[in-house]
């Protein structure tokens, strides 16, 4: 699954089809429509294939849930404020981010949420002293662990919370802010952590580690490719871990990391890449560079048949895939380059 994205492009959602020898079939878009406004954006799916993210073009943004059954509905907010889910577990729980009410009268925040169809949309949101005024979502796994990142005053740190436990801090690198991306049933949680205790200007990560953490060995750096910085984002059953670290020439490449072989570097042909998700079946998407600088395009890798190319739809320049299950559905976008309005949610179904 994924964390919170920055992106604010209209999407184009798909699942490609796999052929049984694993080789690509053609892609059959479908329209996941969306809620009247011009921005829909995709962040989280199961293995049902049900996908959660924001709609936008209007303030504020509002979460939304799509089923094959129910289509696109939106899921509300705790007060008010933008709303965004960011993942949705095989269970049907959804987590995101809505803006809140503070602790005290007249401060507004952004706080965790945990929305059911039983119960709607319930805040997790830590108070004082536990956390600041601020909490973002990050994934939820099947067993109802929510990862996020909360406001502690001098940063922000990565935390899991479960209705036994509560929420707990998951600590640093040694930095000032970290941002989980995915957790596994197993509880093992990947992301991203600043190296630099102070904090840096802002909207600026600053030198940060790919991350792995677990209940028994804590936060373990993943290190990089051989430059300064790297970011893990999804995991697997296996432990697998995928994501982007940069090279010794500062370009950012996609990597797989196993506990066998460590950080491995998926990219053969120099460009820029990024791997965003991998299922149990080890099939990693992502995006990866072109010959055209202005052009991106998807990607799935396998073990057997390296980094295939996903180019997007006819009239489109550039496409990216940042969501893959376990039957081989892969969510992911279709643009054109520079032109944030022209793209459209869709889905391709996926087979075997």
């Amino acid at each position: 699954m994924r964390a919170m994205l920055t992106l604010r492009l209209p999407l184009f959602l798909g699942c490609i089809l796999f052929a049984a020898d694993g080789a690509l079939a053609q892609p059959t878009p479908i329209d996941l429509g969306t809620l009247g406004d011009s921005v829909t954006y995709p962040l989280g799916m199961n293995n049902r294939g049900d996908v959660v993210g924001y709609s936008s073009g209007r303030l504020p943004s509002r979460a939304f849930l799509w089923t094959e059954k129910t289509g696109m509905f939106d899921l509300g907010a705790l007060d008010s404020g933008a709303t965004t889910a960011v993942a949705v577990n095989d269970r049907g729980q959804v987590v995101g981010t809505s803006g809140a009410n503070g602790p005290r009268p007249g401060l507004h925040g952004s706080h965790v949420f945990l929305w059911t169809k039983q119960d709607g949309m319930v805040d997790l949101h830590a108070p004082p002293p536990n956390g600041g005024l601020n909490s973002f979502a990050g994934a939820i796994n099947d067993r109802g662990r929510v990862i996020g990142t909360y406001d502690v005053g001098s940063g922000y740190h990565a935390f899991s919370w479960t209705a036994k436990e509560g929420m707990i801090d998951l600590g640093t690198l040694g930095g000032w802010r970290v941002v989980p991306a995915a957790v596994s049933n197993r509880d093992q949680v990947v992301g991203r952590s600043s190296l630099i205790p102070a904090p840096v200007p802002v909207f600026e990560f600053g030198q940060g580690h790919a991350f792995s953490w677990t209940p028994t060995g804590g936060m373990v750096d993943l290190g990089t490719l051989g430059g300064p910085s790297s970011a893990a984002e999804a995991v697997n059953e296996k432990g697998d871990v995928v994501g982007w670290a940069e090279v010794e020439e500062g370009v950012s490449h996609a990597f797989l990391w196993t506990k066998q072989d460590g950080m491995v570097d998926l990219t053969l042909d120099g460009f820029r890449s990024v791997a965003y998700a991998i299922n149990d079946r080890g099939q990693v998407v992502g995006r990866n560079g072109t010959l055209d600088p202005l052009s991106i395009h998807a990607f799935v890798w396998t073990a057997s048949k390296g980094m295939v190319d996903l180019a997007p739809l006819p009239g489109y320049a550039s496409s990216e895939a940042f969501l893959v299950n376990n039957s081989g559905q892969v969510v992911g976008i279709s643009y054109t380059e520079g032109v944030v309005a022209d793209s459209r949610p869709t889905m391709w179904r996926a087979t075997d």
